[in-house]
């Protein structure tokens, strides 16, 4: 909740991927970006990219056909139908001098997280880091890749994934109820509880405890 991105960064831009140049042009390799959370501006470029995506999507023959294509153009990428991520690489290779100029690859900081590495680990992040910091340790998404509750098969338990979520929505709302001097009893409770005493005046106080701007200021510090 409280990760700010450098949007400012981007101004140029219209898509922003977790990647690595080298993999990407030099390797072509299938995992040089990963498509599990990136940023999209809402314009025509994007539709249109959107529009040159979509084609290797059909699930069937269309699809089957499209991962073979992309397994014989793609380094290390297994004999399987075509997908999203290895679909988008393709694309931009490709078609690099129509689509990269508007492309930024991210690897200052994680767009994503897995989850399953995540959730059992947010009381130790939000004691000892901040959001931001270029590695896993706290990434601006909890992907909850492999967990599909709603669906007739998944790659975790249904149970397992709806309690990490759960822990998940609650380190995010603890970063919010912390400015007010509150935060949930436990990552599993929905119940609350007061950790400062501000009746009298509850937002006297809420800057000082902004975790974004005790973030910054400690980096300053530090520096």
């Amino acid at each position: 909740m409280v990760f700010e991105l450098p949007l400012s960064k981007y101004d140029e831009y219209n898509l922003v991927l977790h990647g690595y140049p080298d993999l990407m042009f030099e390797q072509k390799s299938w995992i040089a970006v990963n498509t599990g959370s990136f940023l999209f501006r809402n314009c025509q470029w994007s539709l249109d990219l959107l529009d040159d995506w979509a084609p290797m999507g059909p699930k069937g023959p269309i699809r089957e056909e499209a991962g073979k294509v992309l397994t014989a153009n793609l380094k290390g990428r297994p004999a399987f139908e075509a997908d999203d991520q290895s679909a988008l690489i393709y694309l931009l290779l490709s078609k690099k001098d129509k689509w990269m100029g508007k492309v930024f690859l991210e690897n200052s900081y994680y767009l994503h997280g897995y989850w399953a590495g995540l959730v059992d680990r947010y009381e130790e992040m939000i004691e000892k880091y901040h959001p931001g910091l270029g590695d896993e340790r706290w990434p601006f998404v909890t992907h909850f890749v492999g967990c599909k509750p709603c669906g007739s098969y998944g790659d975790y338990p249904v149970e397992r994934c709806l309690s990490s979520m759960e822990r998940a929505f609650n380190f995010a709302d603890n970063q919010v109820l912390k400015l007010y001097g509150f935060r949930h009893r436990g990552l599993l409770s929905p119940k609350i509880k007061r950790i400062r005493n501000e009746t009298v005046t509850p937002l006297e106080f809420v800057d000082q405890f902004d975790i974004r701007r005790h973030s910054t200021e400690s980096s300053e510090s530090r520096s």
